[in-house]
């Protein structure tokens, strides 16, 4: 199964409280943190959420 790295660009100060906690739930603290989770339709989904503030490259 594909997974999705995923990096934070920017910050989440002035975001909206579900941006923010989003982040915190794909891992990401800081800006240049990387998470690799599965390619999932939820995971997707929180992607979507923070696409300005991240970028996602896809990993085998």
């Amino acid at each position: 199964m594909a997974r999705l790295k995923v990096t934070q660009t920017k910050s989440a100060i002035g975001g909206k409280k579900n941006q923010r906690e989003t982040l915190r739930t794909l891992g990401l603290k800081r800006i240049g943190d990387t998470a690799v989770k599965e390619d999932r339709p939820e995971i997707r989904g929180m992607v979507n959420t923070v696409s300005h503030l991240v970028t996602v490259e896809e990993v085998d």
